[in-house]
Parts: C-alpha cells; sequence; structure tokens
C-alpha cells in the first residue's frame, strides 16, 4: 500500500480476510467511553475487538453489539502487563485478519491525593497504568496499521492543565498527550494517524461512583460554560470522528471535549 515506510521494525499486517469491513480495537471498553465508542463503531460498520481488564463487562459490551446487529470480540487484557497486552492485539488479528484503528481508553484513576502525601508505589502504578499502558498499546498497534490507519488515544482535561489532588493522574496523562504527539510525528509518513481525546468530567460509571453522597456533579456543572457534564457518548464521538476518514488530515493534536471549560 501506499504511504508505508520501509522501516525495518514494521512488521507487516496479517492477510486481511474478504470481508471489506474496518476492523478496530478498543480499551477499556467495558464500560463508559470506552463502551460508547465500541457500540459507535459498530454501528457504523466495523468490527470491534471490545478489550477490557474485566472480562464479564467486556463479554457485556460485546453481546451489546451483536443484538445490534454488529460483530464483536471479547477480549481480556491489563494493559500494564506487556505480554496480554500483545496476546490481546495478536488475538484481534488472528480473528479478523487485520487492524484499521485502535482506541486506547483504559486506564487508571487517581484523586484525593496530594504529592507530599502520595507514596512512591502508587504514583509508580498510576504511571504505569495511564501511561506505560498506553505506550505498550501503541507499540503492538502500530506495525499492524498501514496507510489510512488511525490511533485515538483517551488522555484527560488534565493532560492539559492540573487539576487539584492528582499528581500522578495529571502526569501521566500530560505524558500520553505527548506520546501522541511524538508517534504522530514519527508515523505520518507510513500514512498513519495518531491523535488524543481530552473529556473533561464525563457522566460514566466511574465517575458517578466517586461523586456519590457529594456535591461534585453540581460544582464541576457550575463552572462548565454550557452547564452539563458529558455524557460517554459525547466523548466517544470525538474519538469515532478521529478514526474516520473525515479527519484524514488530523494528526497529532489534543482535542479537549469538556463543554467550552478551557475557553
Amino acid at each position: 500500500m501506499s504511504g508505508v515506510s520501509q522501516n525495518a521494525d514494521r512488521r507487516p499486517a496479517a492477510p486481511r480476510t474478504a470481508d471489506p469491513r474496518r476492523v478496530g480495537l478498543v480499551t477499556g471498553a467495558g464500560s463508559g467511553i470506552g463502551r460508547a465508542a465500541a457500540l459507535r463503531f459498530a454501528r457504523d460498520g466495523a468490527a470491534v475487538a471490545v478489550l477490557d481488564i474485566d472480562a464479564g463487562t467486556a463479554a457485556e459490551t460485546a453481546e451489546l453489539i451483536r443484538q445490534d446487529g454488529g460483530e464483536a470480540l471479547a477480549v481480556t487484557v491489563d494493559i500494564a502487563d506487556e505480554h496480554s497486552v500483545r496476546t490481546a492485539v495478536e488475538r484481534t488479528v488472528a480473528v479478523y485478519g487485520g487492524l484499521d484503528f485502535a482506541v486506547n481508553n483504559a486506564g487508571l484513576a487517581s484523586h484525593h491525593r496530594r504529592l507530599d502525601r502520595m507514596t512512591l508505589a502508587e504514583f509508580e502504578r498510576v504511571v504505569h497504568v495511564n501511561l506505560a499502558g498506553t505506550f505498550l498499546c501503541m507499540k503492538y498497534e502500530l506495525p499492524l496499521l498501514t496507510g489510512g490507519g488511525a490511533i485515538v488515544n483517551i488522555a484527560s482535561n488534565g493532560g492539559l492543565y492540573a487539576i487539584g489532588h492528582a499528581p500522578a493522574y495529571v502526569a501521566a496523562k500530560h505524558g500520553v498527550v505527548g506520546l501522541t504527539k511524538a508517534a504522530a510525528v514519527d508515523h505520518a509518513p507510513d500514512g498513519v494517524r495518531v491523535n488524543a481525546v481530552c473529556p473533561g468530567p464525563t457522566r460514566t460509571p466511574g465517575f458517578e461512583t466517586v461523586a456519590a453522597g457529594t456535591d461534585m456533579v453540581a460544582s464541576q456543572e457550575a463552572i462548565t460554560p454550557l452547564g452539563r457534564l458529558a455524557a460517554p457518548e459525547e466523548a466517544a464521538a470525538a474519538a469515532v470522528w478521529l478514526c474516520s476518514d473525515a479527519a484524514s488530515y488530523v494528526t497529532g493534536i489534543a482535542l479537549s471535549v469538556d463543554g467550552g471549560r478551557r475557553a
């Protein structure tokens, strides 16, 4: 295919099946933004590998896709473990014959911590899952993508500015944005686009758990120009667009989806 470099480190994509549909994978697809993205990709006609550390929720998302007439494969993965990531990506390609796009959404939250009260072990765990985990996913996805392929990393508005009492999370998500830009530059000659989506507070199950019994929703809505928090589907829509041909000249960006907060 045109646009593919001769980089010796790139492995050729596996032979594709006769089925012309696009193939993608979404990590952290058992719930929240990841599930919303997987459902949207499938509704748009893609075959989707649903990756999550929780086998049960991955299977639930895959079943929702099938009930809607789509094609899905549930795969258990721990993005903090290189063997697990490699195996999950290889299984996707073994089943579907290739990879056209990937959304790296899985991550680990960390709140209510000040830097001087955080242990090194906690800091390293948060950074390893969020930053090194994203690196591992891209490491095994990129060699399989050819001209027109795309990766979207779900970062956070915490990757663009500070969030109080979340030093490890903010550091890791800033790293994800930087890693995204570096990969975008390095792989542009291969015809592969790499972007990040940086959601503001989004009403995922994880957010709802943290916010339960507090005034967090009201306080966050009060500082959001649009006056409400995002639904998972709204953040997912940005990732779906960035993986589409409609965004064919967009690479290396960190797209804020935050209801106007950065404005």
